[in-house]
């Protein structure tokens, strides 16, 4: 078995694994804070987390270019700090990979089931599963070309629905009780401000998946910064877009707790016999297929990196000799994300499945941003040697604001998810339990390149 990646990714496969990990997000789940702030007070937060990314994706391309490997944020983490913070981005990374690709499969299932009512949204989330394995498997040219194709026909479609919907727009629709569910701004329009952070996350959640395949890269000192600047800026003009729009069309209380808001809010304005409707359902898939499709990806390179590290089991670090794909990582967190759909009747932490995958993947990114930036201080001021192809821009305030935002957000996604954060941590622990007993594994690892 070999462990090497074949370098066959340009800038356009980059952009579009950038804008095709994240542009479901535009699709699902950020209306889940609109229970929680209203549209207002969701608006205050997606602005605050936009900024915090926009300055993080400007801030972690220095990483991703002076470090081009598949294992992302630990090999960063490993370089400025050793094995422990490695192990700390490498597991929380993981978390925030493996947790979110359930989460679309199930919004997935909603969409069709709009089509097929008869048909069980799981089956659809599990068919979702095999069939775009089986696709990365097969090759990440492949997988990366249907990719940029089904993100440009999801960017097309969500202009498509602001456009359909535009008529029906109302200001006084957006605005009403946009404070928490309250007419004016108060103490409890702050809560939910802060308690909608993580579904704010979830517009821009995994766009970093993209330093997972630099290995795969051609030229990634070249084409990964375009990648992610073009990636960043599309996605802030979509997210902020589709939200306000979906917003002035009706009730948006009807839309803040569902796993399919564009199509219940183009129906308000076009009913639901509207050939517009259908349209938006069956192209609305490629938005969530994009995501659901290169999150697959992301969290093969990081299953694959951490076992050839020696951080996870030597079984999952080798790719396949016809393909060269990581085939054993790919299918291991398939595995997962199946078992977390056929839970989908468990009742936890008052919120929907949906809504507790999303939140438990943001903790897992969140944790991950966080030692991303530190390491980015660290190797400024450890390696001001290092080779850096792409400067991080407004050094050192847009690593330091990013920082910032990413601990406050921490800090207040463990008060308002407690008993998540405690699976969160004690996942993080499990995790580390085997870390602490394999050193033997690291010591004879295939993968020393960047050995601390």
């Amino acid at each position: 078995m070999s462990s090497t990646l074949k370098s066959s990714l340009n800038g356009w496969h980059l952009w579009g694994l950038a804008v095709g990990l994240v542009i479901s997000g535009e699709y699902f789940g950020w209306s889940y804070g609109w229970d929680k702030a209203g549209t207002l007070g969701f608006l205050v937060t997606s602005i605050l987390i936009a900024v915090m990314y926009t300055t993080f994706i400007f801030s972690f391309t220095e990483l991703t270019t002076s470090i081009p490997h598949a294992g992302g944020p630990f090999a960063y983490a490993r370089r400025a700090f050793g094995q422990k913070m490695a192990y700390v981005a490498g597991f929380a990374t993981l978390i925030e990979f493996v947790f979110a690709p359930p989460a679309i499969a199930m919004a997935i299932g909603a969409y069709l089931n709009v089509q097929f009512p008869g048909i069980d949204p799981k089956a659809f989330a599990i068919g979702a599963y095999v069939v775009f394995v089986a696709l990365n498997i097969i090759g990440v040219h492949i997988a990366a070309t249907f990719e940029l194709f089904v993100t440009l026909l999801a960017i097309i479609e969500l202009l498509v629905f602001m456009g359909v919907v535009a008529p029906g727009f109302s200001v006084s629709n957006f605005v009403a009780n946009g404070w928490a569910g309250q007419a004016e701004f108060s103490s409890a329009a702050i809560g939910g401000i802060v308690a909608a952070i993580p579904f704010a996350i979830w517009f821009f959640l995994a766009i970093e998946g993209v330093a997972m395949a630099a290995e795969e890269a051609k030229d990634p000192k070249v084409t990964i910064p375009k990648a992610y600047i073009a990636g960043i800026l599309t996605l802030v003009v979509l997210a902020i877009g589709v939200m306000v729009f979906a917003g002035g069309v009706g009730d948006w209380k009807t839309l803040s707790n569902i796993n399919d808001p564009l199509p219940q809010a183009m129906k308000k304005v076009v009913g639901e016999s509207s050939g517009w409707l259908h349209m938006l359902v069956w192209i609305g898939l490629f938005g969530l297929i994009a995501s659901f499709h290169g999150i697959i990806l992301g969290y093969s390179r990081q299953i694959f990196a951490l076992s050839r590290a020696g951080y996870m089991p030597k079984f999952f670090g080798e790719v396949s000799e016809k393909f060269r794909t990581p085939h054993r990582a790919i299918i291991a967190g398939a595995v997962v994300g199946i078992a977390a759909i056929l839970s989908d009747d468990l009742q936890f932490n008052g919120m929907t499945l949906t809504a507790n995958l999303i939140t438990m993947s943001v903790f897992g990114a969140i944790v991950m941003y966080i030692v991303s930036m530190m390491s980015l201080f660290a190797l400024r001021k450890n390696e001001p040697h290092l080779a850096r192809p792409f400067k991080a821009i407004a050094y050192p305030l847009f690593p330091a604001v990013a920082l910032i935002f990413a601990l406050i957000s921490l800090v207040t996604m463990i008060y308002y998810n407690q008993q998540l954060s405690l699976v969160f941590f004690g996942l993080m622990a499990l995790g580390y339990g085997y870390f602490s007993l394999t050193q033997h594994h690291r010591d004879a690892a295939i993968d020393n390149r960047l050995a601390v």
